[in-house]
């Protein structure tokens, strides 16, 4: 069986979920570098490959695909151990549910409206937009209380097991931690704190970290 190729940045939030559910699964895995913000837009061919020029894009044995979910769940079902999908019913549907409050609710909010302002405006020679940050803060606040209480097994997100859940909203609060009202905020959720630390701890997030979390 060929490595599945996974087109992206390492600096991608959804790049990084991917790349966690092949590390979890132990599976080896080319990552082939597409910078979407270089200048010019994406390339040409990464236009083939996905024809809204996001990140990531999926290759394997010839099958191509994009949407970082759908690329999860194939690699879950093509790659079957360990599941990254609870077996029951209704914490499967947990999952789901998590799934789409962190990329409907949380990921714009977290990301781009915390991390991004409050860490990479000055490292790109902006100016913060504290207004932007300011009208994120109770949103933010929403999103990591909602997880907290949709959270029911004292390690993992959904279910008795690590499932796409925890791979999904880690990339995203490892970049809300660095600023210092996305650490404030995880400090109020003791819960989801002691998930964070339990979850920052394992191989696949090593294996993956952000450039920037290597330059802290």
């Amino acid at each position: 069986m060929s490595r599945p190729i996974v087109f992206g940045a390492s600096y991608s939030v959804y790049v990084r979920i991917v790349r966690l559910a092949l590390e979890e699964k132990r599976i080896a895995y080319e990552l082939v570098p597409v910078d979407v913000f270089a200048p010019g837009g994406p390339p040409a061919e990464h236009l083939k490959r996905h024809p809204f020029g996001r990140i990531p894009a999926f290759e394997h044995e010839g099958f191509r695909l994009y949407e970082a979910g759908a690329i999860t769940r194939y690699v879950d079902e093509t790659f079957p151990d360990p599941p990254l999908l609870p077996a029951r019913p209704r914490e499967r549907a947990r999952v789901h549910q998590m799934l789409s409050m962190l990329d409907s609710y949380a990921y714009r909010t977290l990301v781009w409206d915390l991390f991004v302002e409050r860490v990479r405006a000055p490292q790109q020679g902006r100016v913060a937009d504290e207004a932007r940050i300011a009208a994120a803060l109770p949103r933010a606040r929403t999103c990591l209380r909602a997880l907290t209480e949709l959270t029911t097994h004292p390690v993992w997100l959904a279910g008795d097991a690590l499932s796409l859940a925890d791979l999904h909203a880690a990339p995203m609060i490892a970049l809300l931690r660095l600023a210092p009202e996305g650490a404030q905020l995880l400090a109020e959720q003791p819960r989801l704190g002691a998930w964070w630390e339990a979850m920052a701890q394992r191989p696949s997030m090593t294996a993956t970290r952000f450039p920037v979390e290597l330059e802290r």
